[in-house]
């Protein structure tokens, strides 16, 4: 089982699907914001993402190759965690996106000393970008391992549509967020009701 995580802007409760909630319509990740999103994800450290964030001016060619793969990436597992949502089979080639960089992000974790204490840490074989996908591409491999009975699912506030992996109790979580979505869905039903009654009366 992968290990979950929190962080007030990551609320998918898994790596990849936050990963895939990073596209709202029409818009490319910015470097910036692909630095910053590992950040956030703790898959990178801010002081890995202070030597990250120049490479945009002195390596702009690997930059804009870890970007293709990076979208390229986010594509092919937002299709695949739809198929998994409606519970549909998904052609193979989806998966090669992912397969493509777990050969290429090979490597190990090893434990590096930080100030406060010890930090587990990715050591790509590799020493190109790629290896910023990995952590990425395994939790979407993870994902698809659980096949169809893989509780991602999508928000059901349609303006919404966030996806998010239900490890509720009960297992019918329906909001991405109870403190936004599942709010929002509350204050609108109050209001409906409250309307209506009114012009009962």
């Amino acid at each position: 089982m992968a290990p979950t995580y929190t962080h007030p802007h990551l609320i998918a409760g898994r790596l990849a699907l936050d990963f895939a909630n990073t596209t709202p319509a029409a818009h490319d990740l910015s470097w910036d914001e692909f630095v910053s999103f590992l950040v956030n994800a703790r898959v990178v450290t801010p002081e890995r993402a202070t030597r990250l964030f120049p490479l945009l001016h002195t390596e702009p060619q690997a930059v804009d190759a870890v970007l293709l793969k990076v979208l390229r990436l986010r594509e092919s597992i937002r299709a695949i965690f739809a198929s998994l949502v409606e519970k549909k089979p998904f052609p193979k080639s989806w998966v090669e996106p992912i397969n493509d960089l777990l050969r290429l992000t090979e490597g190990h974790d090893e434990l590096v000393p930080r100030a406060e204490g010890w930090r587990l840490e990715f050591i790509a074989r590799e020493g190109g970008l790629e290896w910023l996908l990995a952590a990425i591409a395994r939790s979407a491999a993870e994902l698809i391992v659980e096949g169809p009975n893989a509780p991602v699912r999508l928000c059901a506030n349609p303006a919404c549509r966030l996806f998010f992996y239900d490890d509720s109790r009960t297992h019918r979580r329906r909001w991405c967020s109870m403190a936004v979505c599942g709010n929002r869905h509350k204050v609108a039903s109050f209001l409906r009701r409250h309307t209506a009654r009114r012009r009962e009366s």
